[in-house]
């Protein structure tokens, strides 16, 4: 069964699916707090967890609901703000403003994982970004106090006040310092940003320095026995100092950044960027994260935005061959279990699925190997706040022209596109019209020949510069750039996995499936 009609998939849509799924994950049995886990198959339901609750949900949806919001301009209903915000405040509630988890439904805030300070600190950011809150911009610093307090570069975490004086019970990650604080990072840039805060990029730069001091090496090695096999926690801070090079005009940082992507990320991840849960060596070498895949993007995406444009390519091949694919848009499947008790749990599950980002293979939904198919409900929000940052980047205007990175459909006061693949022929027919005069330049990828592009409707024959058609003089009706979609094969490789893909431009039409089911594609012949 084949789950996507990849022609139809578009970045807007998937976001607006995204925040559907991000809206219906409230639990009734808890005060409205949302879900974290899910499972569809073999058993079905939503579910609590100890950890990853409060502490983690509403950061995560939070910041993919109100980003989603501000590059939309679609109003995101008040109400499901408000209970995530609840649900984010309440975490910040306990003995130090850090965010905390209940052990069970009802109990009080004991556990503290560092690795969600990363998630505490996007809610905070994105509050006070979109909603202006002051209550949000005085927690954040008051929980940046509370850190540069309880932890410092070479000890660490302070565990005799945290769990002596606030009676704490700490969990750690396999590398405490990358699966814990490190991955705060890109929210501490984001919330600087948005507010100037000194304490903020302090906090942030002293991450940046450990980091790259003890687990970034400058050749871009990946050393897993350091950087600890949670692969989601090396892909989120690399995308963390990708964004705090940005910000800061950090060259040399973004060195680091293009190193680690051009050497240490192929020992993670593959070439669709798909990308393991888990890198250790027992793990599945199947079952992956969207959140992975989205940090990755975003990490092309700033390597593109500093000047490296090929990686560009790199972020529409991850777009159209696995991130946009692998959301789950057809929940026919899923079949809601008995609710004699009626727990919300275990209520229209499959049409809360609907939107949803999960584990999957680089060809579906369902994993070789695996007997479960789950959704964990963080993961819409990690995966569409990545769709955000590259629904932005598709086009830009700026040194008075403007630039087309990403050949998706776009449509604003600007710049309207419509994507070379919608005609399912091949013919590559970019079509564009700019409503505000002004040059414009098209990101060609590079399997395009140039002899091939042909051109209707512009008045001056346009050049090549840097990767980029220029359009001098771009007329004011709709016209066409036409390339042929290079018909490819590739092999995905990851450890001593292989898996045939055949490419149409820089989309699946086939793929090796190994005879499961709930595929994104048609099975590679």
């Amino acid at each position: 069964m084949k789950m996507t009609d990849v022609n139809t998939t578009s970045i807007r849509s998937a976001i607006v699916l995204g925040c559907r799924t991000m809206s219906s994950v409230f639990n009734a049995d808890d005060g409205g707090f949302p879900f974290f886990g899910s499972i569809v198959r073999p058993h079905v339901g939503l579910g609590f967890h100890p950890v990853h609750a409060e502490a983690h949900v509403p950061g995560r949806h939070l910041n993919a609901l109100l980003n989603a919001e501000n590059v939309l301009k679609n109003h995101i209903e008040e109400s499901v703000i408000r209970r995530h915000e609840q649900a984010a405040f309440f975490s910040y509630s306990g003995p130090v403003p850090l965010p905390l988890n209940r052990e069970r439904i009802g109990g009080k805030l004991v556990n503290f994982a560092p690795h969600n300070i990363r998630e505490g600190f996007h809610a905070l950011y994105a509050l006070t970004a979109y909603r202006g809150s002051s209550r949000a911009h005085d927690l954040a610093e008051a929980s940046i106090a509370a850190i540069l307090s309880l932890w410092n570069p070479e000890s660490g975490w302070n565990r005799q006040r945290l769990e002596g004086d606030f009676g704490l019970k700490i969990i750690d990650f396999d590398s405490p310092f990358i699966g814990g604080i490190a991955r705060a990072i890109g929210p501490l840039v984001k919330y600087h940003r948005s507010t100037n805060s000194a304490p903020a990029l302090h906090l942030a730069t002293l991450l940046k320095d450990k980091a790259l001091g003890e687990y970034f090496p400058a050749g871009g090695e990946c050393d897993l026995q350091r950087l600890g096999t949670h692969t989601h926690s090396i892909t989120s801070v690399l995308s963390s100092l990708a964004q705090l090079a940005a910000a800061t005009r950090d060259a040399a940082l973004m060195g680091r950044v293009k190193a680690f992507y051009d050497n240490g990320l192929r020992q993670i991840s593959n070439e669709i960027g798909w990308s393991p849960e888990n890198a250790g060596p027992n793990a599945n070498p199947d079952r992956g994260e969207a959140n992975n895949t989205g940090d990755i993007l975003e990490t092309a995406l700033l390597l593109g935005r500093w000047g490296y444009t090929e990686y560009y390519h790199d972020a529409e091949r991850i777009l159209r061959c696995h991130l946009l694919p692998s959301q789950l848009r057809d929940v026919s499947f899923i079949k809601d279990p008995p609710n004699p008790n009626g727990e919300d749990a275990k209520r229209d599950v499959a049409q809360r699925h609907l939107g949803a980002f999960g584990f999957p293979a680089p060809y579906g939904h369902h994993p070789v190997g695996m007997d479960d198919i789950s959704f964990n409900m963080d993961i819409v929000g990690g995966a569409v706040g990545s769709l955000c940052e590259a629904l932005r980047e598709v086009a830009r205007f700026e040194q008075q022209r403007h630039v087309l990175n990403l050949l998706f459909d776009l449509d604003t006061e600007m710049l309207s596109v419509r994507s070379p693949y919608e005609d399912g022929v091949g013919n590559g027919a970019l079509k564009v019209k700019v409503k505000q005069p002004a040059p414009l330049m098209v990101r060609l990828p590079p399997w395009v020949q140039v002899n091939e592009v042909k051109v209707a409707g512009a008045v001056a024959l346009p050049r090549l510069v840097n990767g980029y058609l220029f359009v001098a003089e771009p007329p004011r009706s709709e016209f066409t750039i036409g390339f042929p979609l290079a018909q490819q094969e590739l092999v995905l490789r990851y450890k001593t996995r292989r898996v045939r893909a055949r490419l149409r431009g820089d989309q699946v039409q086939q793929m090796e499936n190994f005879g499961q089911d709930l595929t994104f594609f048609d099975p590679f012949v």
